[in-house]
């Protein structure tokens, strides 16, 4: 454990608390990036598992992930931590307190969210990229962002631009649009539509 950093720890940990593979874009939002050196380090150790899905890694903690991340909750602090690390332990060393006398695993306490559908993660990539709610996102920039099938993708859109406070409009000005928008570009109706807005 000592010769993992604190960014190594922190994806451990993030991979715990969610419980199921976890891509390279969502790892980034959740905690923090893992850059190909971290990866390589932690799939040779055998503590996760990543897979390219999509053009995109997705990891998974091994069971020998897991068995260290209970290290991690017993361990304590490691040498040399900031105020936010050692509250971050202090949190986790309760946590491995109430698992011991309870006597259960992180596994009975962590398990995955419910299952997003592809709607969910057409909402929660156009968050994320939108300058402000109800702002537009080209369906390039939202296509980049999500690992689902295209055809999926596009059931979504169509299925969302009849919901109240969505819209899915094509680009007025035709001169704008470069190879890449037209490319992900989805047809509803019989135009092709270009750009997504969801207000708050």
């Amino acid at each position: 454990m000592g010769e993992l950093t604190g960014t190594e720890r922190a994806v451990l940990l993030v991979l715990m608390t969610e419980s199921r593979p976890v891509s390279n874009p969502e790892l980034a939002v959740l905690g923090p990036a893992l850059d190909k050196p971290g990866r390589d380090k932690l799939n040779r150790l055998g503590l996760i598992e990543s897979d390219r899905v999509q053009g995109r890694f997705v990891h998974e903690l091994t069971d020998r992930g897991w068995r260290l991340c209970r290290d991690i909750v017993d361990a304590g602090p490691p040498p040399r931590s900031t105020g936010p690390a050692k509250t971050l332990y202090t949190v986790l060393g309760s946590l491995g307190r109430y698992l011991q006398r309870e006597q259960l695993s992180l596994a009975d306490l962590f398990w995955p969210a419910a299952e997003e559908t592809v709607e969910d993660r057409v909402r929660a990539a156009y968050t994320r990229l939108a300058p402000r709610p109800g702002g537009w996102v080209r369906l390039s920039r939202l296509r980049a962002e999500l690992d689902d099938p295209r055809g999926d993708v596009d059931s979504a859109l169509t299925a969302l631009h009849g919901s109240r406070g969505i819209s899915v409009i094509p680009e007025e000005d035709q001169k704008e649009l470069t190879a890449e928008d037209r490319a992900a570009a989805v047809v509803i109706g019989d135009r092709p539509k270009h750009l997504i807005a969801i207000e708050a």
